[in-house]
């Protein structure tokens, strides 16, 4: 049978789970028809984490490609398979060349590579973070990006933040400390910084502004503001509660049911959280576009193909980049 409408094909769905021996995982951000089909859900790391625990022939991600490449890291031996290979923008923002171009600057800027110790957000590339791994560093997530920064500055060496501006700013931010964004914060010089930042960015989080949280201040007195540490910091500044996404969720179920808030971050976790008196701060709806490119139809044909010996967008990633940044994400996980 080939499946037309969404109840069949997650009949379909279903079905093929049963039969086969994989596990479905799916990213926050999904949309809720695919998400609910998941056997593990979470954000990136959690789910790279609970997979290697898992221990299925095939793990069949419903996310954007790091997120498939950082299973493939941490468990080499997994078929990971993805229903889109969708592309994180933020992600796609830096490469090896863009990361080696970096490193360059600072040591044009009168710091040497050795004093150097990058850190990459999980948002990055399996190549991205081979490359910090190898200089010695680590990978970080939102949840433990102060932790990850503390540690790393005892050191005594510069701070290296790739991909995201924001989350390095607003760690620095909480931290007393000085950060500067290479190629725009040019009146700065790099040695006096304590971090400095690659000038990427979360074109989602990127469409929260002061005035939202102005408007919903204004609009419903007493209102809270929670947000993800992607925003840029003057709303974050501005926010009640600033957290990653699984922090965010344990906040706002915390809050009493009359308690209204305005959630900063991508619409379909935002829509999930509680039934009423949670609202979206944005005037636009801020819907990730490629973790909404995955539908019930590219599942279904994803499990199709492994049930006829021809699975599809399987992740690869080669040994020596597995190696390091394998090496960089355990760094992390040691802490």
């Amino acid at each position: 049978m080939i499946p037309k409408t969404n109840e069949e094909y997650k009949q379909e769905i279903l079905r093929l789970k049963e039969k086969l021996d994989v596990t479905v995982v799916a990213h926050f951000y999904q949309r809720d028809e695919v998400y609910e089909l998941a056997d593990i859900t979470g954000d990136s790391l959690e789910l790279a984490m609970k997979t290697k625990e898992d221990d299925s022939e095939f793990v069949v991600f419903c996310g954007v490609g790091f997120m498939g490449q950082s299973v493939k890291v941490l468990t080499p031996h997994k078929r990971v398979v993805m229903p889109k290979i969708a592309c994180c923008s933020m992600a796609r923002m830096i490469d090896s060349i863009y990361f080696d171009d970096s490193v360059r600057f600072l040591e044009e800027n009168g710091i040497p590579k050795e004093k150097i110790l990058p850190i990459t957000y999980i948002n990055s590339n399996a190549e991205v973070k081979s490359k910090v791994g190898q200089m010695g560093g680590m990978v970080c997530t939102s949840a433990n990006a102060k932790k990850i920064i503390t540690n790393a500055l005892k050191e005594g060496k510069k701070i290296l933040f790739v991909p995201d501006r924001c989350l390095g700013q607003n760690i620095a931010n909480q931290m007393g400390l000085k950060s500067m964004v290479i190629g725009e914060d040019k009146d700065i010089d790099p040695k006096d910084a304590d971090i400095i930042c690659y000038d990427g960015f979360c074109s989602v989080h990127q469409l929260f502004t002061p005035e939202d949280v102005e408007f919903y201040r204004k609009k419903y007195p007493g209102i809270k503001i929670a947000v993800h540490p992607e925003c840029d910091p003057k709303v974050c500044d501005m926010a009640d509660f600033v957290g990653s996404t699984s922090q965010l969720i344990k906040y706002i179920k915390s809050l009493p049911e009359d308690q209204k808030v305005a959630v900063g971050t991508e619409y379909n976790l935002v829509n999930r959280l509680r039934e009423k008196n949670t609202y979206v701060l944005s005037s636009t709806k801020p819907e990730c576009p490629t973790m909404n490119e995955t539908t019930l139809e590219d599942l279904y044909n994803t499990l199709k193909a492994i049930e006829d010996g021809n699975p599809i967008n399987e992740i690869h990633v080669d040994e020596e980049t597995v190696k390091w940044a394998r090496v960089a994400l355990e760094r992390m996980l040691e802490l």
